[in-house]
């Protein structure tokens, strides 16, 4: 026998499994056959992986060190092409990408892993791309007190490539520019001259 080990989500998981059971039924599916009888339980405790960014808080992953005359303040530090996975809000089907994250320090930096981890908490809920950008450039901002931040997401909506107008090539980009990357152009075209080289 499996054992299942304990999901780190709220509320009631038997309702939850009933709820994924009645979805089923409502497809047409029979819900005790063999490769169905355990496919709520699975979806559960997929979404402790799909979902985990609900329970983790960037300043719990942002260990910073303050600048020490060894960067400048010019200097935009850039992580590109972090890969990602989200699941869209409005018809809870997955897009995925990848996201480049940059950042002018004042007078902390970050582990540059802690770039990526900030991508994967908020992507790793039920989102629209839009949102992802402003909360990585947003805290960014605040917990680094930078100069400026930027993040620019490309990324593909399976509610759009599966359903929908059903166009398979499209990628969706949208980016989130704060304090320098905003305000001054130069600075804007550096940074996209760095993710396009």
């Amino acid at each position: 026998m499996q054992m299942e080990t304990k999901s780190k989500f709220k509320g009631d998981r038997d309702k939850v499994q009933a709820a994924l059971r009645t979805v089923l039924e409502y497809l047409g599916e029979d819900i005790e056959r063999e490769g169905l009888k355990d496919t709520p339980s699975r979806m559960i405790k997929s979404w402790d992986r799909l979902f985990g960014g609900y329970h983790e808080s960037t300043k719990d992953i942002l260990t910073t060190f303050e600048e020490d005359n060894v960067i400048p303040h010019n200097q935009i530090i850039l992580l590109k092409d972090i890969e990602f996975f989200s699941t869209c809000e409005h018809h809870f089907l997955p897009f995925y990408g990848k996201a480049h994250v940059a950042y002018i320090p004042t007078d902390k930096v970050v582990g540059i892993s802690k770039l990526a981890r900030i991508v994967e908490i908020f992507s790793r809920r039920l989102q629209i791309q839009e949102r992802i950008g402003n909360q990585v450039s947003q805290t960014i901002m605040e917990e680094l007190n930078a100069k400026g931040a930027a993040c620019i997401v490309e990324a593909k909506h399976m509610c759009m490539t599966c359903r929908g107008v059903e166009k398979q090539n499209s990628v969706m980009v949208t980016s989130s520019l704060r304090g320098a990357f905003l305000n001054l152009i130069e600075t804007r075209q550096e940074l996209m001259t760095l993710i396009k080289g």
